[in-house]
């Protein structure tokens, strides 16, 4: 990994940063549905769903400041849907273009087999060119495309579900 930067477990005091980075993403209308900033307290039952040996919620620090995040959701939430997970990287802007999603993803991939995922999903808008670039550079492939599903702001957008198969 990168000089400087460690990945761990998120603690609850790491939420008011989680939040505020996920906040960075809300305008560019890039990589999130919400279109107003969200808060702590609407996020602590999100942070309180995760833990170490199921489903996760890492950060990603850089000289001991978290600079991104990585979580794992269940999918539906259904019990026949266990082994299946969705991740979620958002990067702080400044820190773009330095390969800390590659970092993050690649490390969930690895992880996968410890936490019983067998497949992981990315719920991508289709304009998101640098996500879906990513996943697929990690031979994520198009599972579903979800047309004009998404309205931001007066502009329709469409969803590209990508999916691997981590396990066989």
């Amino acid at each position: 990994m990168r000089e400087n930067v460690e990945i761990r477990d998120a603690i609850m005091e790491d939420l008011d940063r989680i939040v505020e980075i996920y906040n960075t993403s809300i305008p560019g209308q890039l990589a999130t549905a919400d279109l107003e900033e969200i808060t702590v307290e609407s996020r602590i039952p999100w942070f309180q769903d995760h833990n170490t040996h199921h489903r996760p919620l890492w950060v990603l620090c850089q000289n001991s400041e978290i600079v991104g995040w990585l979580s794992f959701q269940s999918f539906y939430g259904r019990p026949a849907y266990n082994a299946t997970a969705e991740v979620s990287i958002y990067i702080h802007p400044d820190v773009h273009g330095k390969g800390y999603a590659r970092v993050l993803l690649e490390k969930a991939m690895n992880e996968c087999p410890n936490l019983k995922i067998k497949t992981l999903l990315a719920f991508v808008f289709g304009h998101n060119i640098p996500s879906i670039s990513l996943f697929k550079k990690y031979e994520f492939n198009e599972w579903a495309h979800l047309p004009k599903i998404a309205d931001m702001d007066g502009v329709e957008r469409d969803l590209i579900i990508l999916g691997k198969r981590i396990v066989e």
